[in-house]
This record gives C-alpha cells, structure tokens and sequence, in this order.
C-alpha cells in the first residue's frame, strides 16, 4: 500500500472530528471517499496532509511515517492535494501558478506541455490571470499544478463541485490517466455517482468514524446499501 491510515483521531480544539479512521490506497488504486457533509472526509484529507495532525493513530506513506510531518515535507515526499476551493494564486499568470508548483519527489516528474495533452485549453490560458479564470479554468490549472508537484498520490476534494459536464469528464479522464501511470488518487466527491464511475475501492464515513469499505462495483450496484449509507 502506498498510503495507510491506520486508527487516527483528529480534533478541532477540543471537538473529536474523527474516530478511529483507518484507510488504505494502494498504487495506482483509485479510492472513493464518501459521505454526507460533516461526515469527516476532508478532516481526513487535511489529516494525510498534515495540516490537522491527527492525535492518535498513524499515517504512512510510501513506507514512511508522516503521522508528525510538516506539510511541506508531505509535499515533497509526493502527496498533492486539489483542494475544493482550488487556491490558485489570483493576481499571478497561470504559467506562473504552475511554474511555482514543480517540485521533484521520489514519483515521475511531470512538464507543462504533458498538462496541455490533458487539458487543451490550458495553453492558451497561460497568460492570463489567476483571478480572471472560470470555475472550470481553475479547476484545470488546480489539477495540473498538483501533476507538476510529480505526484506518488492525489487527493482530489470535491473535483466536480460547481463544474460543467465537460469539464467533469475531463476531471474524471485526468483520474483514469493518473491510474494508468501508477498514480494512487483518492476522490472526496459529494456527489457519489461521479465518484464510483471511476473508483477501484470506497469508504464511507458517518460522523467521523468509517461505516463501511469495500469494492467500489458493490456500492455502485447495490441500490439498497448505497440509499443505507448515503441516501441516494
């Protein structure tokens, strides 16, 4: 496995967020996290990055322990983060938004012109503002900027939120690429459709704590168990 979770309990303050959350990816797997809002999945993913340290438990990646780790070393030992809120730079270009992200790690390295292959219109984005970019423009330079951080793992937190079809199947095509390069993702998707169609394996959380795992197809095609866990 080249991420594993293993029993963490994270807090904000004195407020217990998770309890006992343990998960596992394995290279090149594709991991759904689901679950209703406040149900603790981006307090995971804040955990993995070490921006939330867990008060127990412990994190691995690619066989080290970063349960302590600053964020920037968790950076640099390859786990890259498409945040929800995309956090692109405003007033810096996109070539500049980009540039500033290529990193080396113990993963492949990825180039500007191999995000065009995935995104077209990016190159025709490059000198134009961070600010002035659509919701799906963002999206794009969000996800490429995690490509050129050469990543082992991608954690992708709601990647479809307020985006057009089109640009979702991009997304959901740019997850299937990094599969086949042997790159570990795992997508926190509200919207568990999205997330199924392209996930090997799923976790469900409910109020911190996990409440289900397991192949991704036996969620996806058993209507009951999925309405038990998500409602939908």
């Amino acid at each position: 496995m080249i991420l594993e979770v293993q029993g963490i309990d994270t807090f904000y303050g004195e407020t217990q967020a998770l309890y006992g959350v343990s998960l596992s990816v394995a290279k090149g797997e594709v991991l759904a996290l689901l679950g209703a809002n406040g149900a603790g999945k981006t307090t995971t993913i804040r955990s993995i990055l070490g921006l939330t340290r867990p008060r127990r438990g412990t994190i691995r990646f690619n066989a080290a322990d970063i349960t302590r780790a600053p964020t920037h070393e968790i950076a640099r030992a390859g786990i890259c983060w498409v945040p929800d809120d995309r956090r692109l730079c405003p007033t810096l270009t996109v070539a500049k938004n980009l540039r500033i992200a290529i990193k080396k790690t113990p993963f492949r390295a990825w180039t500007i012109n191999e995000t065009f292959s995935i995104f077209s219109p990016l190159e025709y984005l490059m000198h134009r503002e961070a600010e002035n970019l659509s919701g799906g423009e963002m999206q794009m330079v969000s996800i490429a900027r995690a490509l050129l951080g050469s990543p082992g793992l991608v954690l992708f937190d709601e990647p479809s939120q307020g985006l057009a079809p089109k640009i979702v199947s991009d997304v959901l095509a740019t997850v299937r690429r990094l599969k086949q390069e042997g790159i570990a993702s795992v997508v926190v998707e509200q919207n568990a459709e999205i997330a199924l169609s392209v996930a090997d394996r799923a976790v469900v959380l409910d109020r911190g704590t996990v409440a289900w795992s397991g192949d991704a197809t036996t969620l996806r095609d058993d209507d009951t168990l999925r309405q038990r866990l998500l409602g939908v």
